[in-house]
């Protein structure tokens, strides 16, 4: 029974190896089959000239969008620091008056608290507007991406970085990097 199951997986494992053979021969007649990576970091890269102009212009959209809200935060910011160092300097002197320290806590406690639900929510209100703006912006760049693949003849492409992060992808050819041309075909498109 044993020599029956050892055999039988054999000829299937041959069987799957052949069948993995004749379509990769296929691939190669037909074109088909090149293997390319993009680096979407490269997107939304700054630079005059260098990444996807709708897509810059999305995140530059946002932010702007989001200033005020990230500015009134970074003000909380530095008035908790101050009231924090205030604090540390009453707690140093010698006749501190207890009453004042504990009104300068209770101060700092209540400005954390506020400052925790704002950034809280301005997380969730930024997660749903990037949604909102920068979401279709992306899903046009998926559907290009489709598009450039068939169109140059790519069986996959892959995204490199997230793939490096996941510790998936250990190595690569630089000429498999497919990002410029990308960028350009995208950028060209109306």
């Amino acid at each position: 029974m044993r020599r029956f199951s050892i055999a039988a997986l054999s000829l299937l494992f041959a069987a799957m190896f052949a069948v993995s053979a004749n379509a990769q021969a296929g691939a190669a007649q037909t074109g088909a089959g090149k293997i390319g990576l993009v680096n979407s970091y490269l997107f939304a890269e700054e630079k005059a000239g260098a990444g996807i102009t709708k897509f810059k212009n999305a995140l530059t959209a946002l932010e702007a969008e989001f200033k005020p809200l990230n500015d009134e935060l970074k003000t909380m910011q530095t008035k908790y620091e101050a009231l924090a160092a205030e604090i540390q300097k009453l707690q140093n002197l010698p006749q501190a008056d207890r009453n004042a320290i504990q009104a300068k806590v209770d101060e700092g406690q209540t400005l954390e608290t506020n400052m925790k639900r704002k950034q809280e929510d301005a997380k969730a209100r930024y997660a749903k507007r990037y949604d909102a703006i920068v979401g279709p912006v992306t899903d046009d760049i998926l559907k290009a991406m489709n598009e450039y693949a068939k169109a140059k003849g790519y069986a996959v492409i892959f995204d490199g970085p997230k793939l490096l992060e996941a510790q998936i992808l250990m190595g690569f050819d630089e000429k498999t990097d497919i990002t410029a041309d990308f960028i350009a075909f995208y950028n060209a498109r109306k």
